[in-house]
């Protein structure tokens, strides 16, 4: 916050003068926001990046909301996401910050680390001996 004194008539005081002091301040911080960090980014990217190499998936969204920040992976822009990453700081200690959603809100797994979370989505084509 940036201070100045000031006399009565708007310019800066004089010593010996009556001064005023105004406090200029910046714009009124606006609601608080959640949101995914590079780290966090790059480890849902990455597995996003594999998925629509495969075909699996084209399009995303991200929200960033009060509560909560959203990462929604859709087949096709026009319908309802496939899935959502959620990070809720809020469950942080009790079941993990974070989450993977699907389409009816089932919670296919919740946890603290998102590297771990994210291996429900991770389909790698497995060896099958038979």
């Amino acid at each position: 916050m940036a201070e100045a004194l000031l006399s009565d008539g708007g310019e800066e005081a004089k010593s010996g003068e009556a001064a005023t002091l105004v406090a200029f301040a910046g714009p009124a911080p606006g609601p608080r926001q959640i949101a995914f960090n590079r780290q966090e980014l790059n480890q849902i990217l990455r597995v996003y990046g594999r998925m629509v190499a495969a075909g699996e998936w084209r399009d995303y969204a991200i929200d960033h909301l009060e509560e909560k920040a959203v990462f929604s992976i859709f087949r096709r822009t026009s319908e309802m996401p496939l899935y959502r990453v959620e990070k809720d700081p809020s469950l942080a200690r009790r079941q993990g910050a974070y989450a993977v959603i699907a389409a009816g809100g089932y919670v296919m797994k919740r946890g603290h680390d998102l590297k771990q979370v994210l291996t429900v989505l991770d389909k790698r084509l497995k060896l099958v001996e038979g």
